[in-house]
């Protein structure tokens, strides 16, 4: 399972949208695969996510799709059929996370405390969802929260307040592998059919990304 979050890690930033309508999923996937964003969490807040998750899985094999807010074991079953090849949740749930595994189901649980974080690691999980990162502090509280854990391979996908101005302060970080980029394509552009901003949003992105990769030599 952890070779997915090594390819996650490797897109640097995941796109994280909520899909009203299942045919928005086609044009979005397409618009954001055109700006080299090849990675999507469609999360499961409305009736459409599943046939959403469907139609990417099945028409973009080129990208890497997951499942957000997955909340029950019930959604861990649904959400492998319909082809999600990762899942997170913004909570620690160790029932979901249990059935998540036994699915083979590559599962990043939310924390936001040492508490949750040891219950993670309890439960056999390295990759962690940090939601709500700025709220809670941001990239300065995590680093706090998590150094007495590093010497467990952790690490983390930021979601929550993160925006164009703040994603690589993360990103720059060692126990950061992705972020999470709900600014990308949000609720408004996509209901407005506004691919062109989202598809501004998302070449800035990957822009900044390059430029970050070309001085550090990588």
């Amino acid at each position: 399972m952890s070779d997915v979050f090594k390819e996650i890690s490797e897109c640097r930033i995941v796109a994280t949208v909520v899909v009203e309508q299942a045919d928005q999923a086609h044009i979005l996937a397409q618009n954001l695969l055109d700006c080299g964003i090849k990675c999507i969490e469609l999360t499961l807040r409305t009736e459409n996510a599943l046939s959403a998750i469907e139609t990417v899985s099945r028409n973009y094999p080129e990208i890497l799709v997951g499942a957000g807010t997955v909340l029950t074991c019930e959604q861990v079953e649904r959400v492998c059929q319909a082809g999600a090849r990762f899942a997170v949740a913004p909570g620690l749930n160790p029932a979901v996370v249990e059935r998540a595994s036994q699915a083979n189901l590559p599962f990043a649980p939310g924390v936001c405390t040492p508490s949750d974080i040891e219950k993670a690691v309890e439960l056999g999980c390295r990759y962690l969802k940090f939601f709500p990162a700025e709220p809670l502090g941001g990239i300065k509280y995590l680093k706090c929260m998590a150094a007495p854990y590093m010497h467990k391979g952790l690490r983390f996908m930021p979601l929550g307040g993160i925006k164009d101005e703040n994603f690589m302060d993360y990103l720059k970080e060692d126990i950061v592998f992705a972020v999470g980029g709900s600014w990308l394509a949000p609720s408004s552009l996509i209901s407005a059919g506004n691919w062109e901003g989202i598809k501004t949003r998302c070449l800035n992105a990957v822009e900044k990304i390059r430029n970050c990769s070309s001085v550090n030599g990588d």
